[in-house]
């Protein structure tokens, strides 16, 4: 976790789905005021919702200042942006309409904020697909939501850990779907976000990325298969030709169970549990879920509603801590990037001292 003195940022926070752990993790965290020395958390949601939520966790003491605009942000408390004043039926713990609708003004007015520059980065509480679905919000997740809202020609579902970080090519796709979205074109377009982001993000100088093969055992040579040999191959020889350093396909059971991914930076998944299953079971540390590609930063933790511990004080608040600490680092990593080519002999050095410490291999057996 790293921060300037010269700029903390204002890291807006949506609540999510008001029926479920959302609140209560953002009580959870932003409990600990410690928080605010690395950031002015501004929380969109309502203060009735948040006070009904604080019976759930009475040991944690949380002061909060109502905002009604961006104007009087104070940095000194955690700070609430009211979305609605009218009262609301909470019911911990019940997939409703309610806790649906109330996701999408507590996201929609947070992410409106991210877009204009009030806030500086926005941490996501978990939402539930089926009951924010509407023809006003017409998302199977964030990730698309925010590549719409912003305008992005693509983006990266990012899941990112102490020891690895897996991309997904499909997000959230039916099976039997995958195939199709498996085109040469989109696995460049990934793999090119993966590997800018890295730089920007990560700060990581020459990004190595691994790419997974589709089926089983990368196809075997075309025998079980054709898309790797025919479209994901080739599409990593092209990526290679615009200076990304990315191998593959490789099969992922094998690339997993031995520990391949620890030679990787990132890894680029064709489909969802392909990429998520691994991920939760060899992550160290809390998994974050970052959407790379955006002109701004946007985090969340990597679990869902979780309505079964709803308002029973027993979520966890340590993903959710760290999608705020990831936050954080990647809005401090982009100023740090952006400075060095502001400052060309800050560069050269960056460089110099890259080199220096980072002597990597230039090829990895396939």
């Amino acid at each position: 976790m790293s921060t300037t003195a010269e700029h903390k940022p204002v890291i807006g926070i949506s609540c999510g789905d008001i029926n479920g752990i959302g609140i209560e993790l953002i009580i959870k965290t932003l409990g600990d005021n410690r928080i605010l020395d690395i950031c002015t958390p501004m929380v969109f949601a309502n203060n009735k919702v948040l006070n009904f939520y604080r019976k759930s966790v009475p040991d944690i003491n949380i002061n909060f200042t109502i905002q009604k605009d961006f104007s009087r942000i104070s940095h000194k408390q955690v700070n609430l942006f009211n979305c609605w004043e009218e009262e609301v039926n909470i019911a911990p713990g019940t997939l409703n309409e309610t806790g649906g609708n109330y996701a999408v003004k507590s996201l929609t007015a947070a992410a409106q904020a991210l877009k204009e520059g009030k806030i500086d980065g926005l941490v996501t509480a978990p939402i539930h697909k089926k009951n924010t679905q509407s023809p006003d919000f017409n998302f199977t997740g964030h990730t698309p939501y925010f590549k719409q809202l912003f305008g992005a020609q693509d983006v990266v579902m990012f899941m990112v850990a102490e020891n690895m970080r897996v991309a997904l090519l499909t997000e959230h796709v039916p099976l039997k779907d995958v195939a199709q979205y498996v085109t040469k074109e989109h696995i460049i377009s990934k793999l090119q976000l993966i590997n800018s982001s890295l730089k920007k993000d990560f700060g990581i100088t020459k990004p190595k990325i691994a790419v997974l093969g589709l089926n089983p055992h990368a196809g075997d040579e075309g025998l079980i298969g054709k898309e790797d040999e025919d479209i994901i191959r080739p599409a990593i020889k092209e990526a290679k030709q615009k200076d990304v350093f990315c191998f593959g396909p490789y099969s992922s059971d094998a690339f997993f169970a031995r520990g391949q991914y620890e030679k990787f930076d990132a890894i680029l998944a064709m489909y969802h549990d392909q990429g998520l299953i691994p991920f939760k079971s060899l992550a160290i540390g809390e998994g974050v879920n970052f959407t790379a590609g955006l002109p701004a930063v946007r985090t969340s933790p990597d679990h869902g509603v979780a309505f079964d511990i709803a308002g029973k004080g027993k979520a966890d608040e340590a993903s959710f801590r760290e999608a705020i600490f990831t936050c954080v680092d990647i809005i401090n990593s982009r100023y740090e990037f952006e400075d060095q080519y502001k400052n060309p002999l800050k560069k050269i050095s960056a460089g110099m001292l890259a080199r220096a410490v980072d002597e990597r291999i230039t090829e990895i057996p396939e």
